[in-house]
């Protein structure tokens, strides 16, 4: 299994622009949020989210693959 990435990105003129770089021939997934969903966390959940996130843009991430392995090991 190869290493996954996460991008966000809009859609300008009816192309998906992507922020940031991603290898030339990338095979992605589109996941388009609808504007009109929303959805509430309490503080403690926001927390970790937010702490989620700032790992992420640390660059503190691990394989999709690690990310199963450890998922079922838990089962």
């Amino acid at each position: 299994m190869s290493d996954m990435q996460i991008a966000s990105g809009k859609v300008i003129d009816g192309q998906v622009v992507v922020e940031g770089d991603l290898p030339e021939g990338s095979s992605v997934t589109l996941l388009a949020f609808d504007g009109e969903e929303e959805f509430e966390v309490d503080a403690e959940l926001e927390a970790v989210l937010l702490e989620s996130i700032a790992q992420g843009q640390r660059g503190e991430t691990i394989s999709a693959g690690e990310l199963l392995r450890e998922m079922r090991s838990r089962e």
